[in-house]
This record gives structure tokens, C-alpha cells and sequence, in this order.
């Protein structure tokens, strides 16, 4: 069995075990969680973006086993990367890859491959990992690194509709970050205008706002995915839990990275 050793524990979260589950502990909020289709999380450093992540897990129900989209910022690997079996590794223990439930989206998914060189030595689905630990130990994962170009939206988009039809009400969490390295205004801004087509579950009208923007946002695929999964199984709208910038976290407002924590639920 194949197990994902972590890339970068001790760097963007604590590699100390006990240090780690403190920290992610401390971003969690107690209160009732929501059945949901999807959440939208961001993936820097905890520092920067831990908190928005801890609020939104907070939200929503975890469900035994969770499908993470994510991607490579280098563009490693297939256009959609499945990890088939095995776990992935975290200083908190190992996560059960649903090996199942993973041969079942590559089988029902065109275009979907095994294949672990899309998901070595990238962070965008690790850093959500020790939140699923915490919030639900026993919990499993499919991990997915959607890679295709933006010019392959309807494909991208067209994957999303056929895991609608693969899953049973596994909850899918979406790892993106929004624009990078505008001052904190003109981030606000700019991450404004891919947020309104996101809570419409559009995404014709995010891809539209990328383009029309020049919004540098890095998750687009796998986010285009979910609000097209989310749509096909009959969600109407996705709620912004809270939108900030690395000027407001990490104090540099001259060069910000954007954040949105959003949860997709039912009617």
C-alpha cells in the first residue's frame, strides 16, 4: 500500500504532533454542523489562512469518507490525479484512502486516472488533512488533483457533473486560494468578483470574472469542479463563511494572498 509521506509539516503547519492538534484544535469552532454537498477551503500556511479553514470545517457535517480537490501548483502528474489506495501521512497518523469509492470515480469520471505524481510535494490537499484528523479520526479520503487549464473549463466542469453521479453523499472539500500579490484593496476587490459567481454555483461566471479580472486565482479547477458537482446534485447557492487577506493574518497589506471559506448545502 502507497502511503503520501507530508511535504510540509513543520513548515505551513506544526510538524510536532501535539503542537499541531493545539493549533488546528484552536481554529475550531464548537457549535451544530451542517449536512453539505461541499465546502471551499484556502491552503497557506496556518498562520495566513487556518483560521477561514477552521471556521468552514466548523460549519459542516464530515462525512466517513471525504473526496478532496485539490491540485499541483506545478502542474504535476494526470489531468485528473486519483490517489487509489494506500493513506496519506500527517505528524497526527495515517488517513485510510477509500481505495473503493476511488476505483468507483475513476470508472465513472472520463478523463480521471490513477496516478500519485499530481498530488508529491504539493501542499493545496495536504493542509487540509490534520482538520479532518481532528474533526473525525476514523475518517477516509479520495484524493483528487484536478490539473487541467482554464481553457478546459467544460471539462473540468463535466468531471464535477459525473462525480454527481458517483457519489452517495460523501461531502467533497475543494482547496483554492483567490487572487495573489495585490495590495490589500485591490485583492478585496478582485477576490469580490469571483466570489459573487461562486455563490451562484456559476462556472461559466467564474471563469468569465478570471478572464475579464485577471484574477490569479490558483484552485480554479478543482472549485469549477465542485460548484458543478454541487449543482448537479440540486444545491442552489454556496454561503460565504468569511473572505480575508494575508494583509489582515499575516500584516504585509502591500502584497496579499486572498481567502474564502464557502459551504454548499442543501435547499
Amino acid at each position: 500500500m502507497s502511503v503520501r509521506k507530508p511535504s510540509v509539516a513543520g513548515t505551513f503547519y506544526p510538524g510536532d504532533p501535539g503542537d499541531l492538534r493545539r493549533d488546528v484544535r484552536n481554529r475550531l469552532r464548537e457549535g451544530k454542523r451542517e449536512p453539505a454537498f461541499a465546502v471551499v477551503v484556502p491552503h497557506a500556511g496556518y498562520r495566513y489562512s487556518g483560521d477561514v479553514a477552521g471556521e468552514t470545517f466548523s460549519r459542516v457535517a464530515i462525512s466517513p469518507t471525504i473526496v478532496l480537490l485539490c491540485f499541483h501548483h506545478r502542474g504535476r502528474g494526470r489531468p485528473i490525479s486519483i490517489w487509489a489506495e494506500g493513506s496519506w501521512e500527517t505528524p497526527l497518523g495515517e488517513l485510510a484512502v477509500d481505495g473503493d469509492l476511488a476505483s468507483r470515480i475513476r470508472a465513472g469520471c472520463p478523463g480521471s486516472d490513477f496516478d500519485e505524481e499530481g498530488h508529491r510535494e504539493e501542499h493545496s490537499g495536504e493542509v487540509q488533512v490534520p482538520f479532518l484528523q481532528v474533526l473525525r479520526p476514523d475518517v477516509r479520503i479520495v484524493p483528487i488533483a484536478v490539473n487541467l487549464r482554464l481553457e478546459k473549463a467544460e471539462e473540468i466542469a463535466e468531471f464535477g457533473r459525473a462525480l454527481a453521479r458517483v457519489l452517495k453523499g460523501e461531502l467533497v472539500v475543494c482547496s483554492t486560494d483567490l487572487n495573489h500579490y495585490a495590495d490589500h484593496d485591490r485583492t478585496v476587490r478582485l477576490d469580490e468578483a469571483v466570489i459573487e459567481p461562486m455563490t451562484r454555483l456559476d462556472h461559466e461566471g467564474l471563469v468569465a470574472a478570471i478572464r475579464r479580472e485577471g484574477v490569479s486565482m490558483c484552485g480554479y479547477a478543482p472549485t469549477i469542479a465542485t460548484l458543478a458537482y454541487a449543482k448537479a446534485r440540486g444545491a442552489v447557492a454556496g454561503t460565504v463563511v468569511e473572505h480575508r487577506t494575508s494583509g489582515e493574518t499575516g500584516g504585509d497589506r502591500d502584497r496579499c494572498v486572498g481567502y474564502v471559506g464557502m459551504t454548499i448545502c442543501g435547499n
